[in-house]
């Protein structure tokens, strides 16, 4: 078999396309530089006598409209790759962009479905809804979904798994085919193979598996610590928001690769301190929910006590499993104390280091934002009318100040989502996060830049991957803000 190519059998008719839309872009883009430097700006609209609007263009104005049209034309082609590869009968009628898009067809139809049904619906969404009236935050909804879709499909997506070793496959080209597969294997590796000759495609999608089990659940459990101890804080204020501040602030000024390296040092790991930490932040939650109950049914004891001991009993046994391990003799006795019968799941070491260490250095910053939101809304008239009526302090924080705060915290929950990834592709890149084998984006990443300037196609993917989502989650908090301010 010979190697694919990047277009198949479209390239003879869309490469030349879009190569005419990058060469007008390119240039309309020079224009443009060209012409903001000279000082003439876009034309403004004109008031006519007979009060009708026209608009004066410029030079500028065309300029931007080559650049408008040309991104159209360049994205019509990358659509007609995505089609061609779905519909192209062959391996090589289809070639790499083409083979990508159909192995890639479930996440296709899940976000066309997604959607569909938002848009559908998108009045009766609220705030999700409204997104879809944003041109930003849907591309960076699309973004998204599309790496959560290739997350939840990763098995129907990837071709290899994300640890079988082809020798012959070692930094093989993107597109090369796989001299000995099996019957029921993918024959190529549409971008080629690692330096142990694994398919580079298939970890990349596996690698997002791997970022978007940690990221949403580490960035909310620091929302739930940031939020107890900074609505108190902010409220009350006085000594209790004087002591919370000064820890986040000495927690904010240590240094977070420091703080990386000595968690995963050995003498500090076998001290335990991941898992001490793990005890007092995985706390967080349940304080979070009973408090949420307590006050929210304090009039309606029956109902109270109901939800109360559900969330005890749910959130105890999810919190022992979560710090306890009674198989691993060499961590201290009290984490060996819960019956391992009972113990419902166990967290790898390492990726509890990077759980503990990704929620304690993100808990301040969360903390300080929901403190300052809050000494805001507390002068609002609607917090003076609760406190009128006799409502409790934490009903007043829980169900007035915090609801009134979602649209801030919503936006700052997407955007902490993507620093946390840069996060952890930073940790693994450091070779600090998950085990070596991980096919997340940092530690691939790492492994690709060591033979960069010979083998490129290792390290690249994984590096748009990692940028992409992070500018997904950008763009969507960008259009969240947008429609959040509308209210």
């Amino acid at each position: 078999m010979e190697l694919l190519t990047w277009s198949g059998a479209m390239g003879g008719f869309l490469n030349p396309i879009l190569l005419v839309a990058v060469v007008a872009f390119a240039l309309a883009f020079a224009a443009n530089f060209v012409l903001t430097l000279a000082g003439i700006q876009p034309g403004e609209m004109q008031i006519n006598p007979d009060h009708t609007l026209t608009l004066q263009r410029t030079p500028s104005d065309y300029a931007l409209m080559a650049m408008k049209y040309a991104v159209l034309l360049a994205v019509a082609c990358c659509c007609a790759y995505v089609i061609g590869g779905l519909v192209m009968p062959s391996a090589d009628a289809r070639g790499i962009i083409g083979g990508m898009a159909s192995r890639l067809l479930p996440v296709w139809i899940g976000l066309v479905v997604v959607f569909a049904v938002s848009i559908t619906f998108k009045r009766r969404l609220g705030l999700y809804g409204k997104l879809f009236d944003s041109p930003i935050g849907m591309v960076g909804f699309a973004l998204v979904m599309f790496w959560v879709f290739a997350a939840l499909f990763a098995d129907m997506v990837a071709t290899h798994g994300a640890i079988d070793v082809f020798s012959q496959m070692r930094n093989e080209v993107p597109g090369s085919p796989v001299p000995v597969a099996r019957e029921d294997a993918y024959p190529y590796y549409l971008l080629g193979g690692d330096n142990l000759g694994r398919d580079v495609f298939s970890r990349m999608i596996y690698g997002a598996r791997d970022v978007l089990q940690i990221t949403p659940v580490a960035t909310l459990f620091a929302f739930m610590v940031g939020v107890t101890l900074g609505l108190p804080a902010g409220y009350f204020g006085g000594k209790l928001d004087t002591s919370i501040t000064f820890i986040a602030n000495l927690a904010l000024a240590f240094p977070v690769i420091l703080l990386f390296f000595l968690l995963v040092t050995p003498e500090i790991v076998a001290a335990g301190i991941p898992q001490y930490m793990s005890l007092v932040l995985f706390i967080f939650p349940i304080v979070f929910f009973v408090v949420l109950f307590n006050s929210r049914f304090h009039t309606q004891p029956m109902k109270r006590n109901l939800f109360v001991a559900i969330t005890l009993v749910v959130g105890g046994i999810s919190y022992l499993s979560l710090i306890s391990d009674a198989s691993n003799q060499d961590l201290p006795l009290i984490f060996r104390l819960w019956p391992e019968a009972l113990d419902l799941f166990d967290v790898p070491g390492n990726i509890l280091i990077v759980f503990v260490s990704v929620v304690f250095v993100n808990s301040p910053t969360v903390f300080r934002i929901v403190r300052g939101i809050v000494l805001d809304i507390k002068t609002r008239d609607y917090v003076a009318a609760g406190q009128t009526r006799g409502e409790g302090p934490w009903y007043i924080m829980l169900w007035e100040i915090l609801p009134n705060a979602r649209g801030p915290l919503i936006v700052d929950f997407c955007l902490r989502i993507g620093y946390t990834t840069i996060l952890l592709g930073t940790l693994g890149f450091f070779g600090l996060g998950v085990s070596p084998e991980s096919p997340d984006w940092g530690s691939t990443i790492n492994e690709g830049r060591r033979l960069l300037t010979i083998y490129p196609h290792p390290a690249i993917p994984p590096a748009l991957a990692l940028m992409s989502l992070v500018l997904g989650l950008n763009l969507l908090a960008d259009g969240l803000r947008e429609e959040s301010l509308k209210d």
